[in-house]
């Protein structure tokens, strides 16, 4: 197993056990809290995730990993702009709360903005040493931590609703897996706390990448969550929150798979480019791999989406089934979304990233604006319309220095449509079955998961895909690795 492959698996680890932990705490949440109050939380959210992605990037996890020779002076400059920026944000973030509460007309808010805030005091430590995790590849160490502070956020999200803190249950959470997570990570390597004293003798270098990553990642940030700060203000929380939850279904392909690849795809990258290798040739594997993948599973979500959200959220819920099939389908667009920003630092571009969504994003914005006032469902529908546009301004950029064709994309993604028709056509048999009521829910999932799993399998085969070779490979390799988890007979 080689060490981005190991990296990979350890990653899927950290983030696969951290889905479990949100799919229990969501199930759980969603029987006690109603949707209004979902919608405040949801507001809280959006508001506290457009601010991290606005100074995040100064100094963060990108501009450490991305950097060849990475000295302590660096470091140490990374981590001094980024509490500097952190605190500022903060501190606006905590009397921002009564002029919102005013706007949207909810004074809960308030309560909920200020204590959010905390998390901005304890992100540039947390996020730096997770950072230099990331560059050395330590992604046990990393699983590990998040996991801890995942499950005890969990715990504490659960138990203040138990205790009928509503929405503040699980802000408070949040911030109890902040707190487990900084002083893990401080306590386990004592030795970093030389590299996080102030200096700032490489600023203007860590500020000129932060400009423009930090840019990108306002801009997408704002526009998904966009829609969640429309509706609260022109419609109401309840449709806020219904919006969310429906969210948070669709984008499960991204918390399963998508940052899986996330923290490893940025080092991949930057080790192959180092190595000599053709990006293009990188890039036209990738997109045909993550399609193989990303089109099943989001087809897969559609056509179940029913049964799916009776049983995870209940039935009170199932007024969002419309609302995730429109969802999933734009979605699909999507396929090679997570490749595109280290693709553009790859070839030293990061300030094209800024300007492909300065083109997309924007008119994107509009329409999602437009559609807020013909209710949840048109904000849902409009998304097919802005996210392919989103994806092909995307893919033309990097098209631009790697030079290349229409032609060649779609020949990358013509066996992953292959795949992606032969795992659909099982599915939709069970998810008719299901609604018709010949097969319960429960029974109906469950079916389908092995519908789909071999229809998925069988579409690998008839194509010869080049993910059934690293499905195979993968196997092997855990096959290897799993005997080191487990002691040894002679420890016994």
């Amino acid at each position: 197993m080689t060490s981005v492959q190991r990296s990979i698996l350890l990653s899927a680890a950290d983030r696969y056990g951290g889905v479990i932990l949100i799919f229990v705490a969501t199930a759980v949440l969603s029987r006690l809290l109603s949707p209004a109050e979902f919608g405040v939380f949801a507001v809280v959210n959006a508001i506290a995730a457009v601010l991290t992605a606005s100074f995040q990037e100064f100094g963060g996890a990108n501009y450490l990993i991305q950097k060849d020779e990475l000295s302590s002076e660096d470091v140490r400059s990374a981590f001094t702009v980024t509490l500097g920026i952190s605190l500022g944000i903060a501190g606006f973030l905590f009397a921002l709360g009564g002029p919102l509460s005013h706007w949207y007309a909810e004074h809960e808010l308030k309560r909920g903005l200020e204590v959010t805030s905390l998390n901005f005091l304890l992100a540039p430590f947390s996020g730096t040493i997770s950072a230099l995790l990331r560059r050395e590849l330590k992604f046990g160490a990393l699983a590990t931590y998040n996991l801890a502070s995942s499950a005890g956020g969990v715990v504490v999200s659960i138990g203040l609703a138990m205790a009928g803190f509503s929405y503040m249950a699980p802000i408070w959470g949040g911030v109890a897996g902040s707190i487990i997570l900084t002083a893990m990570l401080l306590a386990r390597h004592q030795g970093v706390g030389a590299l996080l004293r102030p200096s700032l003798s490489g600023y203007r270098e860590v500020v000129s990448f932060g400009l423009y990553s930090s840019g990108v990642s306002v801009i997408n940030v704002f526009y998904n969550l966009a829609p969640q700060l429309f509706l609260g203000k022109i419609l109401d929380f309840m449709s806020l929150g219904l919006y969310s939850r429906a969210i948070n279904l669709t984008q499960m392909f991204d918390k399963l798979v998508s940052r899986v690849l996330d923290p490893v795809i940025m080092p991949a990258i930057v080790e192959r480019r180092k190595a000599g290798e053709d990006l293009k040739t990188i890039y036209l594997n990738s997109i045909g791999l993550l399609s193989a993948v990303q089109w099943p599973f989001m087809i897969f979500i559609a056509l179940m989406a029913e049964p799916i959200i009776s049983i995870w959220l209940g039935q009170s819920w199932l007024e969002i089934v419309p609302l995730v099939r429109l969802l999933c389908i734009a979605s699909m667009a999507l396929f090679a979304a997570c490749l595109s920003y280290p693709m553009l630092v790859a070839v030293g571009s990061v300030r094209d990233a800024l300007i492909s969504s300065m083109i997309s994003v924007p008119p994107s914005l509009l329409v999602v604006l437009g559609a807020s006032f013909f209710g949840v469902q048109a904000v849902a529908a409009s998304t097919l319309l802005t996210l392919p546009f989103q994806a092909a301004v995307a893919i033309y950029f990097i098209g631009r220095h790697l030079r290349l064709r229409l032609g060649e994309v779609a020949l990358a993604l013509m066996k992953s449509s292959i795949v992606a028709a032969t795992t659909a056509t099982g599915v939709a048999v069970c998810a008719a079955l299901t609604t018709a009521g010949v097969l319960s829910s429960p029974f109906g999932l469950a079916l389908s998961l092995s519908v789909a799993a071999l229809g998925w399998w069988l579409g690998l085969a008839l194509t010869s895909h080049p993910l059934l070779y690293h499905v195979h490979r993968t196997a092997a390799g855990l096959a290897r690795f799993a005997p080191r988890l487990l002691p040894s007979r002679s420890a016994l």
